[in-house]
């Protein structure tokens, strides 16, 4: 190969490369900004007043009808007395421990490796941080057998399920 043609071969890439510069778009695009305060929350946002939908309170008085009563039992560590107490939460029901706030939505049993194990949906609040009251310190689901699993991390207070009864 001679070495006139090495230098053509470069000439036809470089042109190549300077003939796609020239036909790209100079202005940059962007996206729009996203308004903040139209983003609906990530949590489950719980309403007290009455719904006047008729399928909601069919629904309402079919669990009315079959009346279980679902609890979960908890213990709660105060690290710095060093003194734990046993805590009784009803499904969705609010209970309060030091500034924690604790609402079970699901409880049940799971059986893993012939094993029972029980298992909780559980949100926690910290009501001494005011700044921003919706979000949870905790949100996720807890296990009886292996609390490591989703580790409650709170500096002050530690929560452990023991167990969900349905009576």
């Amino acid at each position: 190969m001679k070495r006139g043609n090495n230098f053509r071969i470069i000439y036809f890439f470089l042109g190549l490369f300077c003939f796609n510069i020239t036909l790209a778009e100079e202005k940059i695009l962007s996206t729009p900004l996203i308004n903040l305060n139209q983003i609906q929350p990530s949590f489950e946002v719980f309403n007290d007043e009455n719904e006047s939908s008729t399928t909601t309170n069919s629904i309402k008085e079919k669990k009315d009808n079959k009346r279980i009563n679902a609890h979960a039992v908890l213990i709660g560590l105060d690290k710095i007395t060093a003194k734990s107490s046993k805590i009784q939460v009803n499904l969705d029901e609010i209970k309060k421990f030091g500034p924690l706030e604790i609402r079970i939505l699901k409880c049940g049993k799971v059986k893993v490796d012939n094993q029972i194990n029980d298992v909780a949906y559980m949100q926690v609040k910290d009501l001494t941080k005011n700044d921003n009251e919706k979000v949870y310190i905790f949100n996720g689901w807890t296990f009886s057998s292996d609390p490591n699993l989703t580790p409650f991390d709170h500096a002050i207070y530690d929560l452990q399920l023991l167990n969900c009864n349905k009576v």
